[in-house]
This record gives structure tokens, C-alpha cells and sequence, in this order.
């Protein structure tokens, strides 16, 4: 049982940045792969960026690239998205996931997932 708690959703103007957290529980973070996905309005839910166990490798969807990053920490049980840039297209809820099944990037399986913050860019 692994518990994920999404956090830094809001609303923000086009153009402007949003830090989204999630907190994980338990001590085995550092195993977990770890992902973001996001639900816009009215459309299914879609990959926004993974990061494996130990933050070496990561995907990021090709309609945020260069926009958003995502990082951990696996002292503090959290990984991060930096959201930078952003557009009214990435007006979204966005849910936290992880797993202990193998890292394959955007394909990767999840196991556990976050109740999701919402996030509102206007323009």
C-alpha cells in the first residue's frame, strides 16, 4: 500500500509556472518509479513525465518538453513537476503514480496513484 498525495495546483496565467509535488509514504520510495499524467476537460488522461528509481532516466511527453521538468527527492519521499510556460492547453487535472514494476518510460505500469491536483491556466 503506497499512499500518494498531489500538491502546488492552481490557477495561473498563460505564460506563468506551477511547482506540483507529490509526497509519497512508506520508506521505500527510493525503489519506486515514479510518473505524472494529466486529464484535460473533457479528454482522456495522457502521459506527462516519468523518472525512474533513482531519478537517472526520464521520459517527457513531446507537447511539454523543454516546458516541464520532473525531478525527486528520495530523502524527502517526493518527485516534482516544474512547470514552466505553461498554456491554457495544460489546463489539466494532474495525478501523481508509482510502481515497483520496471522502468520503461512513457510505457511504464503503475501501480499506485494520487488523487490529483487540479490546474487552470488562463489566457
Amino acid at each position: 500500500q503506497v499512499q500518494l498525495v498531489e500538491s502546488g495546483g492552481g490557477l495561473v496565467q498563460a505564460g506563468g509556472s506551477l511547482r506540483l509535488s507529490c509526497a509519497a509514504s512508506g520508506r521505500t520510495f527510493s525503489t519506486y518509479n515514479m510518473g505524472w499524467f494529466r486529464q484535460p476537460p473533457g479528454k482522456e488522461r495522457e502521459f506527462v513525465a516519468s523518472i525512474n528509481w533513482s531519478g537517472g532516466s526520464t521520459d517527457v511527453s513531446d507537447s511539454v518538453k523543454g516546458r516541464f521538468a520532473i525531478t525527486r527527492d528520495n530523502a524527502e519521499n517526493t518527485v516534482v513537476l516544474q512547470m514552466n510556460s505553461l498554456t491554457p492547453e495544460d489546463t489539466a487535472v494532474y495525478f501523481c503514480a508509482a510502481t515497483h514494476r520496471a522502468y520503461f518510460g512513457s510505457r511504464t505500469v503503475y501501480d499506485w496513484w494520487g488523487q490529483g491536483t487540479q490546474v487552470t491556466v488562463s489566457s
